[in-house]
């Protein structure tokens, strides 16, 4: 089989509406917009969450949490990881880390998640 003789399955796509193509077609002249009316123009509508000038629901719903300024974010690395950038016995510092390319910055501190085994010992 090729890439040329792919095709949809039967029922699976619809023939195209082409509109604005003469009243024969049923969907001539205003072609399915109606008359006149925001609508009915040129890059006509109201964009998203527009509620018509009602309070938007984003609005209406109640602010949660908020964000701490003192929060301490750290860079995370799995064992795996670990186990695959180091020998065994290596020392193992951020600089170190940031050499393997495991991290690209130091935020807070590095925190080393369990993912994955480690056979090696490391410092």
């Amino acid at each position: 089989m090729k890439l040329h003789e792919l095709y949809p399955a039967a029922g699976a796509t619809k023939e195209v509406k082409r509109i604005g193509r003469g009243h024969g077609s049923g969907h001539g002249k205003t072609a399915g917009k109606g008359h006149k009316g925001q609508w009915a123009r040129s890059g006509g509508g109201v964009r998203p969450g527009f509620e018509g000038g009602q309070t938007s629901l984003a609005r209406r719903m109640p602010k949660r949490g908020f964000n701490n300024i003192f929060a301490t974010e750290y860079t995370v690395v799995n064992v795996a990881d670990l186990e695959a950038r180091f020998e065994n016995g290596a020392v193992i510092d951020t600089d170190a880390l940031i050499d393997a390319g495991l991290v690209t910055k130091v935020l807070d501190g590095v925190k080393v998640l369990g993912n994955g085994e480690v056979t090696k010992s490391f410092t």
